[in-house]
This record gives structure tokens, C-alpha cells and sequence, in this order.
């Protein structure tokens, strides 16, 4: 077994093992019906049925170089995904049933995190201008000009929309290493939430506001690496009451997209067979 896509209850703080494969999966999404889960995997996107557990591919025409950047619209009705060409990753819309991508993304490279409540607004990140610093950008669903958020402050990483769409949350490096960090949608009131020696990567605010899910990994670790000692972190949305839920052999592809189930009962990740065990 090399991955384990699992879904943990909050009421009860159990684990249900969805699905077990030798396929590296990453990054679980749950539709917004509840009845299934979004993954990738060798470039694929996959559905996951919850009733009868399965990969069921998703046509999705070119794009046959998905990485672990994609979701589902809140209305259900669309897919995101991030598709690697010559230039680079960039963000492309297709139906949630499948077809034909349409680019989003002005340029590349780019890696979509974050679709607003409203369904009208991308956030991404991406590099420009031939720097490889990772900034944090967004943009209209249907086009436009993008808005960047972020300026080099460091490395900034996994934007994701609050549940009243007044907030979006993120990581960056910019005080030494991975924290977790606010700010309004227009970019302001940039502020940390808290400070600790954990690197901490890919916030995820739940879905009725009461909570913000984060993957913490160990002191000392640089970006974010896949097969290491991580834990997934629950909080307020102030990042006050931080409590470690789970830990387990993960990381990269553990949680890089949104994965509360839509009633914020219970959240989906992926676990990893260390390396050794493969």
C-alpha cells in the first residue's frame, strides 16, 4: 500500500479508511454533495465515489499532467485543476463532469489553492517576471486581470477563502520559516496568527467557520516535502486552542487543497506508507 485516503470525524475523532491503493493519490477535495472525493494521481484527476469506493477517472482532454492543485466549485458545477506545459503549471476550468480544460491563469507559472464562497474568484499562487519568488494572486472566475496580494515578503504558499469569504489564510516564511497568516481579500491587514518551531503549511478554514485545519510539519523542514513525521492541527479561526489531531507518515499531497467535507463535520486526507514499506 503506498496511499491511504482517510476521512476523519470530529464529532467523534475516529477514522474511516476509504480507500487503500499502490498508486501515489494526493490532495483529497469533497464535492459539495458530500457523496465523493476529487483526487489525483500519475497526472489524472480521479473521483471517489463514498458509497462504493473507487478511482473513477475524469475525462479532462490535454491535461494528462495534473498535479495536486484542483477543486470543485462551491456550486458543484466546475472543476479546477493546474496542468504543468512548456511554460509551466497553469489554472484551467473544465466541467465537473469532465471535458475540454479552459485556461484561467494570465500566466505561469501558476498553482491554484482557493475558490471564494462565492464562486466568483480564484486565488492562486504563482511567480512572475522570471523571479522565483511565490507570491499570492487572484482573479475573477470568468477573466480579467489578475491581483496580487503578496510582494516578495517570502514564500508564500496555499491561500484559501474563509467561509464568509472575508478572509483568506496562507503560509509564508517571511518571519524564517512556514507559519500560518490572514489578511483581508484585497491583500490587507496582513498578520500572522501565531508562532511556533513547527513549519506549518496549507490552512483550511472549515466550511461553518467554527474551525481551521493546518499540516504541521517538523522543526527545521525546508518547503514541503512528501514521507515525513507531520500532523494535522485544528484550531479556532484566530489560531487559538491549536490541538494536534492526527500524526502520521505525509506531507506533500497530504492536504494541499481544500477537504472539509461541506458541513464541516469531518475532513479528508491522504496518508503515506513510509518509503521502506513501499
Amino acid at each position: 500500500m503506498r496511499s491511504a485516503l482517510e476521512i476523519y470525524d470530529l464529532a467523534t475523532g475516529s477514522v474511516r479508511v476509504v480507500l487503500r491503493t499502490d498508486l501515489l493519490i494526493e490532495a483529497p477535495n469533497w464535492d459539495p454533495s458530500g457523496r465523493s472525493l476529487l483526487v489525483n494521481g500519475d497526472g489524472r484527476l480521479f473521483r471517489v465515489p463514498l458509497d462504493a469506493p473507487a478511482l473513477e477517472p475524469v475525462e479532462s482532454g490535454f491535461a494528462t499532467r495534473c498535479n495536486n492543485d484542483h477543486g470543485i466549485s462551491p456550486d458543484g458545477k466546475r472543476i479546477v485543476l493546474s496542468h504543468h506545459r512548456d511554460r509551466g503549471s497553469e489554472i484551467f476550468l473544465m466541467p465537473a463532469e469532465g471535458g475540454e480544460p479552459k485556461l484561467a491563469s494570465p500566466e505561469a507559472p501558476s498553482w491554484w489553492h482557493g475558490w471564494s464562497p462565492d464562486g466568483r474568484r480564484l486565488a492562486y499562487v504563482a511567480a512572475r517576471g522570471g523571479s522565483r519568488v511565490i507570491d499570492v494572486y487572484t482573479i475573477a472566475v470568468e477573466g480579467g486581470e489578475e491581483t496580487r496580494l503578496t510582494f516578495g515578503e517570502g514564500h508564500c504558499d496555499g491561500p484559501d477563502y474563509a467561509a464568509d469569504g472575508r478572509a483568506i489564510y496562507y503560509n509564508c516564511d517571511r518571519d524564517g520559516h512556514a507559519q500560518i497568516w490572514i489578511m483581508a481579500p484585497d491583500g490587507s491587514g496582513q498578520r500572522r496568527l501565531f508562532a511556533d518551531d513547527h513549519v506549518n503549511w496549507f490552512p483550511h478554514p472549515s466550511p461553518d467557520g467554527r474551525h481551521l485545519l493546518y499540516l504541521a510539519y517538523p522543526p527545521g523542514t525546508l518547503g514541503h516535502p512528501r514521507d515525513l513525521p507531520v500532523a494535522l492541527v485544528l484550531c479556532d479561526p484566530q489560531g487559538g486552542n491549536r490541538r494536534r489531531v492526527l500524526e502520521f507518515n505525509g506531507g506533500q499531497g497530504t492536504m494541499n487543497v481544500p477537504n472539509w467535507s461541506p458541513d464541516g463535520s469531518a475532513f479528508a486526507y491522504m496518508r503515506y506508507a513510509p518509503p521502506e514499506e513501499n
